[in-house]
């Protein structure tokens, strides 16, 4: 799922999430891929039945009214859709003295794998914030021998889970027994240490990888410390099978995992967070050598795109609803292709500070 349709998602879920009912009043209904819609249909009438029995008059025909609108919007379905189909209905009114049933509905992006009937005060609405959950991950150890630190990449964010330090002493000077011995120790407390590691390694990604979830770990460091900690016998054979590259960093701490995913753009290629990193290096690039073949902030954004001349519209997802509409009609319209950029990378952080609007230009304009 790319960024646009997250917030598309996170729009419907904000919409949904003010209505707030008098009693339980508020209906949602989700429908499983594949499912007889009919069985829904026929479903929902029983809970006609079912409402009728309500005490207070106007929860009774609110409760009513919504499963009316409900049965009628399946109806003009001539079957299920591919993922299923998630269906709300209910009071959208802010004034107590008014009443305004509205419904709606959404087709995930991923399918619905269960049946659900709820009337609530509020919308039953944790199934589609899951959807925003990215599922899939990738594990990030960054090592040295003083320090690592265990992550992971999800979606375009990069967290930090653990930071270990190792107590493994600097290189003794002198010669002699006492420089051998002190080597031994110095080794002995390497191995210790990449062994902390191996098993910390193991508790976090093992989980993710038993759930189907881990596609891959990458290692990174300065020096030969990551090669010394792959070579060893101290990751599960499972997760040390998901490795999928070895990189030289230069650095360790939490710089070093944005550093690794950096280093790993060949092993990332196809990821999300690599897609929008590109996308914004060639708009910062063109701000460094060719500064009119690009443009940023609302309104010169606004200018440019009336003219047609932009080529790629860049949109922070820390943007107003109202703004991203409002340029994302007016892109459709010109046929301009319009990117949703994360605000969790550093790349989307510095699009947010420049306004959050930016283009880049199929030719060169001077404003």
């Amino acid at each position: 799922m790319d960024t646009k349709q997250k917030h598309i998602i996170k729009k419907f879920l904000r919409e949904l999430s003010k209505v707030r009912g008098r009693h339980t009043e508020l209906v949602s209904v989700y429908v499983p891929a594949g499912y007889d819609l009919n069985k829904i249909i026929q479903h929902i009438q029983q809970e006609q039945g079912t409402a009728s029995n309500i005490k207070d008059a106007r929860t009774r025909k609110n409760v009513m009214d919504s499963l009316e609108k409900v049965i009628r919007h399946l109806r003009l379905y001539k079957k299920t859709p591919e993922n299923g189909l998630a269906v709300f209905a209910g009071n959208a009114s802010d004034d107590p003295s008014k009443i305004d049933i509205k419904i709606w509905s959404f087709e995930p992006p991923e399918p619905l794998n269960f049946r659900l009937y709820r009337c609530d005060q509020t919308f039953y609405l944790e199934p589609l914030k899951n959807l925003l959950e990215s599922k899939e991950v990738y594990g990030l150890i960054v090592l040295d021998r003083r320090e690592a630190n265990i992550g992971i990449l999800k979606g375009t964010a990069v967290i930090e889970l653990m930071k270990m330090t190792s107590g493994v002493p600097g290189k003794f000077k002198t010669g002699g027994q006492s420089a051998q011995r002190f080597a031994r120790i110095r080794e002995g407390l390497a191995h210790e240490f990449y062994k902390r590691v191996g098993e910390a390694s193991n508790k976090q990604f093992l989980e993710p990888l038993e759930k189907k979830e881990l596609k891959g770990v990458l290692i990174g460091g300065p020096g030969h410390t990551k090669n010394e900690f792959f070579d060893g016998d101290f990751l599960n054979n499972e997760v040390k099978r998901r490795v999928l590259g070895l990189k030289d960093l230069g650095y360790t701490g939490e710089f070093g995992l944005h550093e690794l995913i950096e280093k790993s753009q060949d092993l990332l290629a196809q990821e999300e967070i690599m897609k929008e990193k590109k996308l914004m290096q060639r708009f910062f690039e063109l701000l460094a050598k060719e500064p009119d073949k690009i443009s940023y902030g609302t309104n010169e954004v606004e200018r440019v795109l009336e003219m047609g001349a932009v080529e790629v519209l860049l949109l922070s997802d820390s943007l107003e609803d109202e703004i991203i509409e409002k340029f994302e009609y007016k892109s459709g319209e010109l046929g301009t292709e319009t990117v949703i950029i994360s605000a969790d990378t550093g790349e989307g952080i510095q699009l947010k500070e420049l306004g959050g609007v930016a283009a880049i230009l199929r030719y060169r304009v001077s404003l």
